[in-house]
């Protein structure tokens, strides 16, 4: 199993849930969250300068078979894309394991 962190846009979340929802992935967690980005100046709009150097992002938490993990991230990648700075990150990493407390089940059958 792989867990799946991504960083995207706030205005990009309904896209990526509904593309989650379409490859089946029913299930994950997510925060609104502030963080530090990588761009240092200030963009101006209408007159106005505003400050990107704490950016207002959400944050997914998302946990699928190793079969699954492809066609995951590509979704996030297609639907969360704009193209600008600041469209975010994806990290995966290893999940040992997983239960579903409930039914005690573990494994993909805890995740499913």
């Amino acid at each position: 199993m792989k867990k799946i962190e991504a960083i995207i846009r706030k205005s990009k979340f309904d896209d990526v849930k509904e593309a989650l929802h379409n490859i089946e992935v029913n299930f994950f967690s997510y925060w609104d969250v502030t963080g530090v980005g990588n761009e240092k100046q200030g963009h101006v709009y209408r007159g106005i300068s505003y400050s990107t150097t704490d950016i207002q992002r959400r944050y997914l938490s998302i946990v699928v078979s190793d079969d699954f993990l492809e066609k995951t991230v590509n979704s996030i990648l297609e639907s969360a894309y704009s193209g600008n700075v600041g469209d975010g990150k994806i990290f995966v990493s290893e999940v040992q394991e997983a239960y579903r407390i409930r039914t005690k089940e573990k494994g993909l059958a805890g995740i499913n």
